[in-house]
């Protein structure tokens, strides 16, 4: 630690620095410059530091505080724009609408696509601050875009029901995530263990809000489930109907319901993206510095 000594030799130093304390009070204004005993600013009622904007180190914490609760409010508006974009982009269609949350493609695509921001989010607030929410962290903000998308958009300006456009639910599963890693402390067996309960959990998950339209109906003269009236009574504004990916294929050979085999399938693949995305997470959290220019 730097001393300010007296420009004159032999004088006594009229200032010198006091030790940082963990925590908290180690940011910014946690080791002011007091005057030293003696010096004519040593007896000032508040102790105030020179060169410093601080008077004291509550006052320090407290600064730090309000600076970190705005980092993470910046933090999360931004994990809103880019989590939520990059979700619409892959799996949206899936989310968007009731029809679209089927038994094969809805619980394989939306936990290989969304495992991807929480891996680099864990990473971050992990290796950085040993804090385990990173992956709830991302799955609330995607959650916050998404109502905000669905009331603003879907039914602000189009007045498209609710309940047929409703968000997946995401945040057991990133409790799981995240829960974890806070007890392995370990990358690998979050990815392999928390990769794939972050798919399994999908569909149990989310079941409680969609069984209520596997209930079937008639309508005009075809049986169908309530989920498929979406289709007739609201028109689309995306993907055209006929070439929706939905119960295709041949998994249902390898047991009497696809959902475990898809389940089970997205997990593995998980694992894979897990582990791509925890060195994304590295990558751009890894402060480096040239050594010459």
């Amino acid at each position: 630690m730097l001393r300010y000594k007296s420009t004159k030799t032999g004088a006594a130093p009229a200032t010198e620095s006091i030790s940082a304390s963990p925590g908290i009070e180690g940011g910014a204004g946690a080791n002011p410059v007091f005057a030293a005993p003696g010096s004519a600013v040593a007896g000032h009622e508040h102790h105030a530091a020179v060169g410093s904007p601080f008077h004291s180190r509550a006052e320090a914490a407290t600064a730090v505080r309000q600076a970190d609760l705005l980092i993470l409010t910046f933090l999360f508006l931004i994990m809103i724009g880019g989590y939520h974009v990059h979700a619409m982009l892959t799996m949206g269609d899936w989310d968007f609408w009731v029809d679209w949350k089927d038994r094969r493609m809805w619980p394989t695509v939306l936990p290989i696509m969304l495992v991807t921001f929480p891996a680099a989010a864990q990473y971050f607030f992990w290796e950085h601050f040993r804090l385990p929410f990173g992956a709830t962290f991302l799955c609330v903000a995607l959650l916050f875009g998404e109502w905000l998308d669905r009331y603003i958009s879907f039914w602000g300006w189009t007045f498209y029901p609710i309940n047929l456009v409703w968000p997946t639910s995401l945040v057991p599963q990133a409790l799981f995530l995240d829960i974890v890693l806070l007890l392995s402390r370990s990358f690998i067996v979050t990815a392999i263990v928390g990769s794939m309960g972050f798919s399994l959990l999908l569909y149990p998950n989310n079941w409680v809000i969609l069984a209520q339209y596997h209930q079937p109906t008639e309508q005009y003269g075809t049986l169908m489930s309530l989920a498929d009236v979406i289709g007739f009574h609201n028109v689309r504004t995306s993907m055209p109907e006929y070439i929706r990916i939905i119960e295709r294929g041949t998994m249902r050979t390898f047991g009497k319901d696809v959902v475990g085999v898809a389940a089970f399938f997205s997990g593995f693949v998980s694992i894979i993206v897990y582990f791509v995305w925890w060195y994304v997470g590295k990558m751009f959290s890894t402060t480096k510095y040239m050594k010459s220019i």
